[in-house]
């Protein structure tokens, strides 16, 4: 009974469990560049590339796996059409239902596995990966600190520089430390620093023998010090709303009055649906006429993509600054595409009926 939907499903199950293995290498392959990169230039410790890499990844599976679906449908099925298999197929009697139904019972199981990870998994994985990434990065951490050059937090403009490092004690010799405070310039020099703390929360070091300037930004009370052993707070490294909002969990979310917030959340949960609508649509895409190649319509293809993308960004946006109504919000995307799946099948079957027998 189910013959032709087990065959179709295994025509697509085996490039779309290629195309996802080598898009999530590639994907891989890039982030572990640019976190390598940061190793390098002493930003971030090299022992926890991996394992951000691997948070990254997790995250992105959430937009690669429908895209290897839906692209291994396309060329599956658009291989079956130049071969004239289809039209062997749709002589035998079998309804277009058939095939629809062949790439439901795939893409299905799939779209609940997207759905899960973009609920649980992706705030999970956001938590982890700002948590690794500010535990690494801070810039009292004396195990990627550089000696003789200038150590740059870009989240927050601090900047230390010293001659010497030493990394068992977590001592530093002849110490310049510049910090851009709440209204003023803070510069410290120091024959030697302890980091007592190096959370980003919490920062805190312990100056020996140096002066501390305090320079007004707006205006001339400038100040300076001279101090023998000074206990030094620093501003904690801010997290953004946007952290906040992408590592907050779907209950959190739920529970909150922010229009960014519902955004998010209806971007999670409506991840599973978009998959599942994209792996049909690519149905009624895939159709070509025979001896015309698999590639013929790669263009629409792509173009029906990136509109289906771009869209649920942009209604991302709009929702999140009160252009678009929550309702209904992010799933109007979602509606677009049912609507233009249904008048799809709706029109293979009235072709189907119209065909003289």
């Amino acid at each position: 009974m189910f013959l032709i939907e087990r065959y179709v499903i295994t025509e697509v199950l085996r490039p779309f469990l290629v195309m996802a293995g080598v898009l999530t290498f590639i994907f891989a392959s890039y982030s572990s560049e640019r976190y390598l990169a940061e190793a390098a230039n002493g930003t971030l410790a090299l022992d926890t590339v991996l394992d951000i890499v691997y948070y990254k990844v997790l995250i992105a599976l959430e937009v690669l796996i429908p895209v290897a679906l839906y692209v291994s449908v396309v060329l599956s099925l658009g291989r079956l059409y130049h071969d004239t298999e289809m039209t062997a197929i749709a002589a035998s009697g079998v309804s277009p239902w058939r095939i629809y139904r062949a790439v439901l019972l795939l893409a299905l199981p799939v779209a609940v596995g997207v759905a899960a990870l973009s609920l649980y998994g992706r705030p999970w994985a956001y938590t982890n990966t700002y948590l690794l990434e500010q535990q690494s990065k801070t810039d009292l951490d004396v195990n990627h600190l550089q000696p003789e050059r200038f150590n740059v937090n870009a989240d927050n403009g601090r900047m230390i520089l010293a001659q010497r490092i030493d990394r068992v004690t977590g001592r530093l010799q002849d110490v310049l430390i510049y910090d851009a405070g709440r209204g003023r310039t803070h510069l410290f020099r120091a024959h030697e620093a302890e980091v007592t703390d190096s959370s980003p929360l919490n920062p805190v070091l312990t100056l020996e023998q140096g002066t501390a300037y305090s320079l007004q930004r707006q205006g001339i009370q400038d100040q300076t010090m001279q101090f023998k052993t000074m206990t030094l707070r620093l501003d904690p490294t801010p997290q953004t709303d946007e952290f906040k909002r992408k590592a907050a969990s779907s209950h959190v979310l739920e529970a909150s009055a922010a229009l960014s917030d519902q955004a998010e959340l209806q971007w999670r949960q409506s991840r599973g649906l978009s998959t599942l609508l994209l792996a049909l649509l690519a149905v009624p895409l895939s159709r070509t006429p025979p001896r015309r190649g698999r590639f013929a319509r790669l263009l629409p293809v792509t173009a029906v993509f990136a509109l289906v993308f771009y869209a649920g960004d942009i209604s991302k946006s709009l929702v999140s600054n009160g252009t678009l109504p929550l309702t209904p919000g992010l799933w109007i995307v979602s509606l677009v595409m049912g609507l233009a799946l249904l008048l799809a099948f709706c029109r293979d079957l009235g072709a189907t009926r119209g065909r003289p027998a």
